[in-house]
């Protein structure tokens, strides 16, 4: 099992939804640090509330621009002089945009195409961002590996560091989202080849794939697609709670056995 006391960690999109719960959850099980990112103001304060809750200073704000390659480069930089480097990320930050890849004009018959403006966004912050926070994780373990003296990681040592990627059930495919529905398949396909090469640093790689979830992100979606196309093909009849999310992605973490993807999908069945 990885030792989380001794462990730092990263999390973007941390003031809301599943990776603020992520957060809650890490500081619970002990996690020395924990640096919570987050676009929106409100990251500070619910580092204030969750440290309270704690009743030790655990969690650690940062706000800015997950796609900001500088702002990237800070967090780290300030994390391994606080702390001596980070171990585990969980890059959570994205955004939906939701549109049909073809629509017709009734009145004039002119079809006009999803706009490329928002699937490049889309894509920079759920796809591009993610990737990059991950492998900047694994390159602070490959440095504190190398300052002990350290090379390639053997089987039977305990792992040094452990990444998981939020997908989701639309990485299959869903109506409306060409763009989300790209990102989160794009995942699979990073988890997979970095959990091939971080291993030699020790750092485990993997994803979950939540389901619906009653995050901010999804309760901004029509009530009643939630109400008439979501609900009745979930088996649980219900949206997922983020922290139900968040126990997945800990249990993830915490255990070396777990490997590849997770499906957190609440029986999801998505139609045709």
């Amino acid at each position: 099992m990885l030792d989380l006391t001794k462990c730092v960690a990263v999390i973007t999109g941390g003031a809301s939804g599943i990776a603020r719960a992520v957060a809650r959850q890490l500081g619970r099980e002990g996690v020395r640090a924990i640096g919570v990112v987050d676009f929106s103001d409100a990251v500070t304060g619910v580092c204030t509330e969750i440290n309270a809750e704690l009743g030790r200073e655990c969690l650690i704000p940062y706000r800015g621009d997950v796609t900001d390659k500088a702002f990237r480069a800070s967090v780290f930089a300030d994390l391994k002089t606080r702390f001596g480097g980070v171990h585990i990320c969980v890059p959570a930050a994205g955004i939906v945009r939701d549109g049909l890849a073809v629509k017709v004009d009734k009145a004039t018959g002119a079809a006009k195409l999803y706009d490329q403006d928002l699937m490049e966004k889309t894509i920079a912050v759920n796809l591009i961002g993610a990737s990059y926070w991950a492998m900047e994780t694994i390159a602070s373990v490959a440095e504190q590996r190398a300052a002990k003296g350290k090379n390639g990681w053997k089987g039977g040592e305990e792992v040094t560091g452990a990444i998981v990627f939020i997908g989701s059930i639309s990485s299959e495919g869903n109506k409306g989202q060409v763009a989300y529905a790209a990102t989160k398949a794009g995942l699979a396909g990073v988890t997979a080849t970095l959990a091939k090469e971080a291993i030699y640093y020790g750092v485990r790689v993997g994803i979950v794939h939540p389901g619906f979830t009653d995050t901010p992100m999804v309760r901004a979606m029509d009530q009643k697609i939630i109400q008439e196309h979501v609900l009745p093909r979930t088996q649980l009849g219900r949206l997922l709670k983020a922290e139900e999310v968040a126990d997945a992605i800990c249990f993830m973490i915490r255990n070396p056995a777990v490997s590849g993807a997770l499906w957190a999908d609440a029986g999801w069945h998505p139609p045709s």
